[in-house]
């Protein structure tokens, strides 16, 4: 499986997804500090909304395959800056998390991930799991992991 870190403001998402793609229930937990799994690299909040964090996060972005901007459906605005992909030699791609909110606008958020620069959208929830098999097979590198992947879930 390609590693992925998970970049997003806090409350977006990222280690309910994480819980979610590794197959644990979901249960809420507050991330205090860079979690380096074997597939996934789950950062807290605060390291993308401050400045004097936010260094680490390119630093960690080098360890992954694919860089993963997370927001959630619901958010009022794009923590993003237009054209940030730019600024890793990694492959970006968005993931918009809580599409299963009442209050989810999956569409405006998308144009939000497309103007950072992300050219793949996966819309996801955790919870429901729609849209995680995208995600999965995005990440599998081959079937035989696909295959271990789905059992997991």
């Amino acid at each position: 499986m390609k590693k992925i870190i998970l970049i997003g403001r806090v409350a977006a998402g990222k280690t309910t997804l994480t819980q979610a793609l590794n197959g644990e229930s979901i249960h809420y937990y507050k991330t205090q500090y860079i979690n380096y799994l074997d597939t996934i690299i789950d950062t807290p909040g605060e390291y993308t909304e401050l400045r004097q964090t936010s260094g680490a996060l390119a630093l960690y972005a080098y360890e992954a395959d694919v860089v993963g901007l997370v927001l959630s459906a619901n958010e009022p605005y794009s923590i993003f800056s237009p054209c940030i992909t730019s600024l890793v030699n990694r492959e970006v791609v968005g993931i918009i998390t809580g599409i299963d909110k009442p209050d989810a606008n999956p569409e405006r958020v998308e144009r939000w991930l497309r103007l950072a620069g992300c050219k793949k959208i996966f819309p996801l929830s955790a919870y429901t799991g729609e849209g995680l098999d995208k995600l999965i097979e995005f990440l599998a590198e081959d079937e035989k992991e696909l295959e271990e992947m789905r059992k997991q879930k």
